[in-house]
């Protein structure tokens, strides 16, 4: 039997209904006592091991600027209710509720598995992302140091890095960062989803507050590191006025450039995010979900390249046409191209499958 749905504080989604794949689905019965009126107890983060065999992810996406990508955790305690990487925990047996945000998976070899993948004769440099599934600067970040040591491989071998995040811990490597951008191989995109407390703890309730993302801004911005911020996602009629409010406050920060992403609601997230807004704006969900449909075909997602980052018809255009007068009266630029030329491959770690003994 599963809990009641319901707000717990400190997480974002509201229930943990099954993934896709499992046989059975659980939901909350009244047993006659009570039992759903009683606030549910407090859910604490467990941390297993990841076993995958490589660390670069690779992608043919025309939607994203990168075709390789490192996540160092799987599963992200920042509980933002509309990430898009939920669906993924279905995979593992496990539900992209309320388990995606407190059942987190990361791999402790990660960068040295990372030095024998770059070190490999027949690995080419492009730049890699850090962050594209799930925030590298997650609050257990702070004491695994996993992007940290991530980092530092990137940093020693002068390989290109982009990095997204919503969490202010990523100035803990500002001197790293900001070496290797004297040489043009970092930029940083941070995303800043409202300028609302409340709507950003509902959304996000693990997550740097809105102004703390945008003194990271200012710190990298001065740190001398490429920094843009990222409005993502976009909800139609819940945050999307405050677009030009936060690009405004992101550029006096030091923010050279800017993105955005509507609201993606793909497999489970969208039974999650319409719970959500049950839970947390009964009134307006039907406008929010009005709004996503006009902007999705008349669905509520659709995945197709091209549009699945922006959406069609009259409110994506609205929203398009915005963005653009916006950024070309705050003077945002494009994201800077790094440069590949200045890789050297490491050494590459001996490991137990390296059984040949080395010549030097």
């Amino acid at each position: 039997m599963s809990a009641p749905a319901g707000p717990r504080k400190g997480r974002g989604a509201a229930s943990n209904a099954s993934g896709r794949f499992e046989a059975q689905h659980r939901e909350a019965v009244d047993d006659g006592w009570g039992t759903q009126d009683e606030p549910p107890m407090p859910l604490r983060t467990r941390m297993e091991v990841d076993h995958a065999r490589s660390v670069i992810s690779y992608n043919a996406s025309p939607d994203v600027p990168f075709d390789r990508s490192i996540n160092p955790y799987r599963g992200c305690e920042h509980g933002c209710v509309y990430c898009y990487a939920r669906p993924t925990h279905a995979y593992l047996g496990l539900s992209p509720g309320l388990d995606f945000e407190s059942r987190l998976f990361h791999k402790p070899d990660a960068p040295e598995q990372l030095a024998r993948e770059l070190a490999a004769p027949r690995y080419r440099p492009q730049p890699v992302c850090l962050g594209a599934n799930t925030d590298p600067y997650q609050p257990v970040e702070r004491g695994l140091r996993l992007t940290r040591r991530i980092v530092e491989v990137l940093h020693g071998c002068d390989h290109p890095l982009r990095i997204v995040t919503k969490g202010a811990l990523v100035e803990r490597d500002l001197e790293l960062l900001a070496d290797m951008a004297t040489r043009n191989l970092v930029s940083v995109s941070v995303s800043v989803t409202s300028l609302d407390r409340q709507l950003s703890r509902r959304l996000e309730p693990r997550a740097a507050a809105p102004e703390r993302r945008l003194e990271s801004i200012a710190r990298l911005a001065q740190a001398g590191i490429p920094v843009r911020v990222l409005i993502a996602p976009v909800i139609p009629a819940l945050n999307d006025e405050h677009l030009e409010s936060i690009m405004q406050r992101a550029r006096e920060a030091g923010a050279g450039g800017a993105g955005y992403v509507l609201l993606r609601l793909p497999l489970e997230i969208r039974d999650l995010f319409v719970e959500w807004l049950d839970t947390h704006y009964p009134l307006r969900k039907e406008h929010v979900m009005a709004r996503v449909r006009d902007s999705r075909g008349g669905k509520d997602y659709d995945a197709a390249f091209g549009t699945r980052m922006k959406g069609t018809g009259l409110f994506a255009e609205l929203l398009a046409k915005r963005f653009r007068l916006a950024a070309k009266r705050l003077g945002f630029g494009p994201e800077p191209e790094l440069d590949c030329s200045r890789f050297r491959a490491p050494v590459r770690p001996r490991g137990p499958s390296d059984r040949q003994l080395s010549l030097l």
